[in-house]
């Protein structure tokens, strides 16, 4: 069980680290096609990767956002078969239209071991702190 959890937490480590450096390639790999998320600052889920990848779009086009920085903290792993689910907190520093912004919050996501031994993130869920 220990080296499941330790293969979640390195899938939910190159997640956040892509995150961190507004790397979008190796972000959005990191989820299924059919990844859903759920985020505070919607008033909608979105149902797919696609959706996310355009919400992420508009961001940066309307709104000029641009992540510089994360960190986790508070990390757990659930492992149920061929699911986990990775509990974190994180603090984010972001950038709107060239002013800085940060963000604490709870993040849950959700994995599912591919056939090939691999996780993959089916769903993200964000949650302000506070």
């Amino acid at each position: 069980m220990q080296d499941l959890e330790q293969s979640v937490l390195a899938a939910a480590d190159g997640l956040v680290a892509a995150f961190a450096q507004h790397d979008r390639v190796a972000y959005f790999s990191a989820f299924a096609p059919n990844a859903t998320f759920i985020f505070h600052t919607l008033n909608r889920p979105l149902l797919s990767r696609a959706e996310y990848e355009a919400e992420w779009s508009l961001w940066e086009k309307r709104d000029g956002f641009r992540v510089r920085a994360c960190r986790s903290s508070e990390r757990h792993v659930q492992v149920i078969g061929n699911v986990a689910v990775f509990t974190h907190r994180v603090d984010t520093e972001l950038e709107f239209n060239g002013k800085p912004a940060t963000a604490d919050e709870r993040e849950t996501i959700v994995f599912q071991r591919e056939s090939s031994g691999e996780w993959i993130a089916v769903h993200e869920h964000l949650s302000r702190l506070g």
